[in-house]
């Protein structure tokens, strides 16, 4: 299979996304165009980057009925959102997804990708969500996600994959999501205001266990649990517009594998509802069976139109990683900074960034350099200005969570 390495990575970014945005029904229309690239300076790693278009259409085909629809290169996910389906605070949704590539698996160990251990997969499923509001009329919505969702996954060897080593067997696994959301954030380049304190399980049951790899040294787990918290605070002052970002995520885990483990590295903010972001790093460079992040990031008009924008950015980490990959220190850092512009009708918005991963390991000892790019084309911003006044219906904000945060500022 030639030149496949940079497709699969580009709709497994773009899976990730768009499966896991789907923490509630949003109730506002949505059109947008989401691009991100990252290209590091030195070392060789498969293509990071996302490109999908996504569309979220209230009442279609019918009256509290709503789309999602994410359409990638060889890839699309959607999901029908029925709002009181289950009672007056309890909707469902319905989803349906599948194409090439979603789930190919890239290696990296001690600073180093490594083609002749990935290869390429794909998949389809079927999903089945409970959304329910415990606080209905508050200020902050609580959200309530309980999913269910089958999936099957067929693996290919890439040209690169080493002749000896043996890829896993093609195989469906059975995937229960739950959680609690009090807050949330809106599925955008760079939201204005968020607040979010929230807590999740995850089980992967797979139909067998196997040994796959070099004489068979790894294991897909026949069940695998994962359990993670996330603390988000987004907000942009209104008069100076300077911005600050600052998360602490968190997450361990039972029975992980390589497909299951937490990956931390990179500088794509959409390729996940919970990106594990490490400016510097590959992305996804890091595999981890628990660990806890710290994100800020600060922005900074330059200009009295407030177009131009400089942002700092950095994330510090500790992790530890699956036993296989035990080699490298516990603790990551990076750094970076970003060059912002939004254009004046508020339909496209662009940040050119370079990061600095402090403790990675390269062939020269520690430190890695990337660049990247990320591109948000709002197709909906002429019709209606998107401002820091939001939507009172929308479970990931309302106007009750930005007079909230004001009277903090």
């Amino acid at each position: 299979m030639k030149n496949l390495s940079g497709w699969s990575l580009i709709v497994l970014a773009t899976f990730l996304a768009v499966r896991d945005a789907s923490g509630q029904i949003d109730p506002e229309k949505r059109k947008s165009i989401q691009l991100g690239y990252n290209q590091p300076l030195e070392g060789r790693s498969p293509l990071a980057a996302y490109a999908f278009y996504y569309l979220n259409e209230p009442n279609w085909p019918g009256t509290n009925v709503t789309l999602r629809l994410a359409v990638a290169p060889v890839y699309m996910d959607s999901e029908l959102g029925f709002s009181h389906a289950l009672g007056d605070n309890t909707d469902l949704g319905l989803g349906l997804a599948g194409g090439g590539f979603a789930n190919s698996y890239f290696e990296f160990r001690d600073g180093k990708y490594l083609p002749g251990e990935s290869f390429t997969g794909h998949g389809g499923d079927v999903s089945a969500s409970v959304y329910h509001l415990f606080n209905p009329g508050d200020r902050i919505p609580l959200n309530g996600v309980f999913r269910i969702n089958p999936h099957y996954m067929v693996y290919q060897r890439d040209d690169q994959t080493k002749a000896g080593f043996v890829i896993p067997q093609d195989h469906a696994s059975f995937n229960i999501r739950s959680g609690l959301r009090w807050g949330g954030r809106e599925p955008v380049m760079v939201p204005e205001l968020a607040m979010e304190l929230s807590g999740w399980y995850e089980g992967q049951v797979r139909t067998d266990s196997q040994n796959y790899g070099f004489n068979g040294d790894r294991h897909v787990e026949e069940m695998s649990h994962l359990f993670w918290a996330r603390a988000l605070l987004i907000y942009t002052f209104p008069e100076s517009k300077q911005r600050f970002d600052v998360s602490l995520t968190a997450g361990t885990s039972i029975h992980p594998d390589h497909f299951s483990a937490y990956r931390l590295g990179g500088n794509l903010p959409l390729s996940a509802e919970f990106p594990l972001l490490l400016p510097g790093y590959y992305y996804q460079e890091l595999s981890a069976r628990s660990f806890a992040a710290f994100s800020g990031q600060y922005t900074l008009p330059l200009d009295a139109a407030k177009r131009w924008s400089l942002t700092a950015i950095g994330t510090v980490a500790n992790l530890r990683f699956l036993e296989a990959i035990e080699s490298q220190d516990h603790n990551h850092a990076g750094v970076g900074m970003g060059l912002g512009y939004r254009s004046a009708s508020g339909v496209w918005q662009m940040q050119a960034s370079y990061g600095y991963g402090i403790e990675a390991l390269r062939t020269h000892g520690h430190g890695g350099q990337e660049i990247g790019i990320l591109c948000q084309i709002d197709l909906e911003a002429r019709h209606h200005h998107r401002g820091p006044v939001l939507d009172e219906g929308s479970p990931a904000k309302s106007r009750g969570l930005m007079r909230f945060l004001q009277n903090m500022f």
